[in-house]
């Protein structure tokens, strides 16, 4: 029988991972098919109930329903329960247990274009939402040397760094502050919508006091070099797109379900071409 896979969201006509999850299946000869659901949140139980009632074997979880699903799922993973969010729902016989893949799959991206270990980077994040939650509670917990968090309302950076009590050597800095000591980091990351399609001329923060060799990575993939990328590309900077974060945390899910190790560069091609590089 056929397994049965896929994503819950609203509005969820745009997605991608049908695409990439669908080519991952078909690439490692299982028996299976990955579609999208559009759930709104007062169909949000039923919808949960569906998934057991149909036997769905997995599905992801999209906005708006990643902190709303928590309630209704039998079991909370540890990476899902520190960030307050899952965008990953695991059958286990008859019990469904929510995960979260975007942390790691952020982490797994970046890895890739490091020359050090994170113990020796300073790191600056710009953005406090939540997608800078999981990246942040990630990466803290392989002990980077520094890792700052800014963000247009402070007190929202604040509230992000206090989520890691053990970890010392953390700041919460205003956009201008970090700016004005941007040749402090090794690494800096964007994770807000600025610079997301339509508006694709915006960026963050000025990139003029970037140190000679940073990192610059950007985890909107729509377009795919964004504003803020090119202005890095522009200084000698190296790069990190969002694509990777977007596919990586579809591995994660898909090796859950599967326990079988996707094709990460299949499903990259696939979305670099849905997205022709630069928008929708």
């Amino acid at each position: 029988m056929k397994q049965l896979y896929g994503v819950i969201g609203n509005p969820i006509g745009h997605s991608m991972s049908p695409d990439i999850h669908n080519a991952a299946l078909q690439d490692k000869n299982i028996n299976g098919q990955y579609f999208a659901f559009q759930v709104e949140p007062r169909h949000l139980k039923d919808a949960v109930n569906g998934i057991k009632a149909l036997g769905i074997c997995g599905v992801n979880v999209t906005v708006p329903h990643k902190v709303a699903i928590m309630e209704h799922l039998d079991e909370i993973h540890e990476s899902a329960k520190v960030l307050g969010a899952v965008n990953t729902v695991k059958r286990e016989g008859d019990r469904l247990i929510g995960y979260n893949t975007d942390g790691d799959g952020f982490y797994k991206s970046l890895v890739k274009v490091l020359d050090k270990p994170i113990s020796e980077l300073s790191i600056l994040m710009i953005g406090a939402g939540g997608a800078a939650r999981a990246i942040f509670t990630t990466i803290v917990r392989r002990e980077p040397k520094q890792f700052d968090v800014c963000n247009r309302t402070p007190e929202k950076a604040e509230s992000l760094i206090a989520a890691a009590p053990s970890f010392q050597q953390k700041r919460a800095l205003t956009l201008k502050e970090a700016e004005n000591q941007l040749e402090q980091y090794d690494v800096i990351i964007h994770t807000t919508s600025v610079g997301m399609y339509p508006k694709t001329d915006a960026v963050p923060l000025s990139l003029e006091r970037a140190k000679t060799g940073a990192i610059v990575c950007d985890i909107v993939y729509n377009p795919i070099q964004t504003a803020f990328l090119k202005e890095a590309e522009k200084r000698g900077l190296t790069t990190l797109d969002g694509v990777g974060m977007f596919v990586e945390q579809a591995a994660l899910s898909f090796k859950l379900w599967t326990e079988q190790e996707p094709d990460s560069s299949l499903m990259r091609a696939i979305v670099e071409g849905k997205l022709g590089g630069t928008q929708c």
